[in-house]
């Protein structure tokens, strides 16, 4: 570690290094790249070959910054917050939750004590408090710099059998309510020179998805929205980026799972940890990269999938679905 910088080295031809050795003599710096993030890539030609070091950045990054967080009462918002506490000066903190929200406020506050909390239930379900929140937002003048849009509903079942009062929430929330917060928070994130937008999609945006129908519906805007806002902002100073988890040890399931509905949902073996997630997006936040797919496993099993001609994938789905029906 160099100055708060974690250095990643990698040696091309694969030989163990000895700093006893003269193999590694300097012969020349073959390239050196720098970006507006602070991230470095250094490329050095030695006498055994040729060095590559990619640097990491750490949670610092953060510093300073005041971070709107949706969705923040429990999973991966609460946890979001719960990592970037250490170095945020402010966090705006939303859910429908409040009872949830205080006590993670006191949480929180216990962990930095200079550390401005505001938490504010909203349901975000409902355009008038939407538009409430955001007007409260630009009065208190705490113009954030990073938006964290987490805020996200579920539901698991054939579309025939849902209820539309659920349908009709998982589009508010996770289309709606999505959009108009970046629509109202990005011209303030443009103005404090230094912005980022990060939006939690799902591996279910990469492909239709029977008996998550909706669902994945909406998680595929969140992902073709996110991909064209970035690039359309690349000349400007936000950088926006995309996280898609695949399974995630949150109540996520039990929310989405309707009642009576006992069949398993995901593989377990595809879990991936909240903290785990939630590092890994805001390393790749940081990177300025376009999305980020945590699990080496999880990002394996959608590149296969992805790679799927769709007529595979509808046999497949033909398969399964004919299996779960009852005998």
């Amino acid at each position: 570690m160099i100055g708060g910088w974690q250095l990643a080295v990698a040696y091309a031809p694969g030989q163990p290094a000895s700093a006893s050795t003269t193999a590694l003599r300097l012969l020349s710096v073959a390239s050196f790249a720098s970006t507006a993030r602070g991230a470095v890539d250094l490329e050095f030609r030695l006498a055994i070959g040729t060095v590559r070091i990619r640097t990491r950045m750490r949670i610092s990054y953060f510093t300073g910054r005041t971070i709107l967080i949706t969705g923040a009462s429990s999973g991966l918002g609460s946890e979001f917050a719960r990592q970037l506490a250490r170095v945020a000066a402010r966090l705006v903190l939303v859910a429908r939750r409040d009872d949830r929200l205080q006590a993670l406020q006191t949480e929180l506050k216990a962990k930095n004590t200079a550390l401005e909390v505001f938490v504010r239930s909203v349901d975000l379900r409902d355009q008038r408090e939407l538009q409430s929140f955001c007007d409260w937002l630009d009065e208190s003048g705490l113009a954030p710099d990073f938006l964290i849009n987490n805020a996200g509903l579920g539901d698991h079942g054939p579309f025939i059998d849902s209820e539309w009062e659920r349908v009709n929430s998982l589009l508010q929330v996770n289309i709606n309510a999505l959009t108009y917060l970046t629509f109202r928070v990005l011209p303030i994130i443009k103005k404090t020179g230094r912005g980022l937008i990060l939006n939690v999609s799902s591996i279910a945006s990469f492909l239709p998805l029977p008996n998550n129908a909706v669902y994945a519906a909406t998680k595929a805007y969140v992902t073709s929205f996110s991909e064209a806002i970035r690039a359309e902002l690349r000349s400007s100073n936000v950088s926006v980026t995309l996280l898609c988890p695949g399974p995630v040890t949150t109540d996520y399931l039990s929310h989405a799972t309707r009642a009576g509905d006992r069949a398993g949902h995901t593989a377990p073996f595809l879990l991936v940890s909240v903290e785990e997630v939630v590092r890994q997006a805001l390393d790749a936040a940081v990177k300025d990269r376009a999305r980020v797919v945590p699990g080496a496993l999880v990002n394996f099993v959608m590149t296969i999938v992805g790679s799927l001609p769709m007529f595979i994938k509808r046999l497949v789905y033909r398969t399964r679905l004919s299996r779960s029906k009852p005998h």
